[in-house]
């Protein structure tokens, strides 16, 4: 008798909205992020399409053109991000129709720097729930225009997150696909765009000077950086402790406060998502791949055990496609 075969994960898509103008930085934030997250962990698989309120191509200023799909009242989105274009006053930056429909149909919106900027203005709500970039702030109040708006990277108020945009998109981008894989495989794919920390919702925008940790606790990150320090030799938690200065326990809690997993899973699945990664993008033998991120032994029954694939299923596979 055949065995049940196992149910594939459900895709998880992306609307990205753009208008004439848009900002590249933003849409590279969103789109790059995900492809990249494709290709490091094999159960999700993410996809997106550009819309725009016209249809067709549509131009950045710094030249880039996309080819887009004119909105539709009914599309379906897991979630949503609406690209600025420096000019919040554009008449494609009056979106709230657009946001209504969304989010009736269960997606989530994001609205990036000007699309914040306008929807604030016109949305608002009650003073001080929503962000955008603090150029915005700066330049409406130099016009006199009242905007009441924090100072963090966004802001959720229901279904709607608010954002600064510009460099702080790949944050949010890394944050929501961490809804959908595990912390190490999300670290992974900021390890790639050589992303120090994915700093929350909460933090405040840059330009306040002030610094938070990648977690929220600094001996974790601490802990973290020695991980992805010996990947090829792993570093035994007991050694690890005595490094930190910290007992067992309590570096088991704060894996599980902050991280909702334990210190060796964490560090175990770090260290697969490495071979994920290598065995899609190198040409490394899947003994080589094994020995690289320490496992010397048993290398593809674990990556089974944990992925439901076997390396050598993956390796055949290779890339995942850019294009959804």
């Amino acid at each position: 008798m055949a065995g049940k075969s196992e149910p594939q994960p459900r895709n998880i898509h992306f609307d990205v909205i753009v208008a004439d103008g848009f900002v590249l930085t933003e849409v590279a934030g969103v789109v790059d992020v995900i492809r990249t997250a494709n290709r490091v962990f094999p159960k999700t698989q993410f996809s997106w399409r550009y819309r725009s309120r016209g249809g067709g191509p549509v131009a950045c200023r710094a030249g880039a053109t996309v080819e887009t799909l004119k909105l539709d009242r009914n599309a379906d989105a897991d979630y949503v991000f609406v690209i600025g274009n420096a000019d919040p006053d554009h008449p494609d930056m009056s979106l709230g129709r657009m946001v209504q429909d969304y989010t009736y149909r269960g997606a989530q919106v994001f609205l990036l720097a000007e699309a914040a900027t306008r929807y604030i203005r016109d949305f608002g709500g009650q003073s001080g729930q929503h962000t955008t970039h603090w150029e915005n702030s700066f330049i409406l109040r130099e016009r006199m225009e009242p905007l009441d708006a924090r100072h963090a990277l966004a802001s959720q108020v229901g279904q709607v997150v608010t954002c600064a945009g510009m460099g702080s998109t790949i944050d949010v981008t890394l944050e929501l696909i961490g809804r959908h894989m595990s912390s190490a495989a999300m670290m992974t794919v900021s390890d790639i765009f050589l992303h120090e920390r994915v700093r929350d919702y909460a933090s405040p925008q840059p330009y306040s000077g002030i610094k938070s940790t990648t977690t929220g606790d600094e001996k974790l990150d601490q802990c973290i950086k020695i991980m992805q320090a010996n990947i090829e030799e792993p570093v035994a938690i007991h050694e690890l402790v005595g490094t930190l200065g910290l007992s067992n326990r309590s570096l088991e809690r704060k894996f599980k406060t902050f991280l909702g997993t334990t210190p060796n899973g964490f560090y175990r699945e770090m260290r697969l998502t490495k071979a994920n990664n290598l065995l899609l993008n190198t040409t490394m033998s899947i003994g080589e791949v094994g020995l690289a991120c320490g496992f010397p032994n048993g290398f593809s029954g674990i990556y089974k055990s944990f992925f439901g694939v076997t390396p050598f299923a993956v390796r055949r596979r290779r890339r995942v496609p850019d294009h959804p």
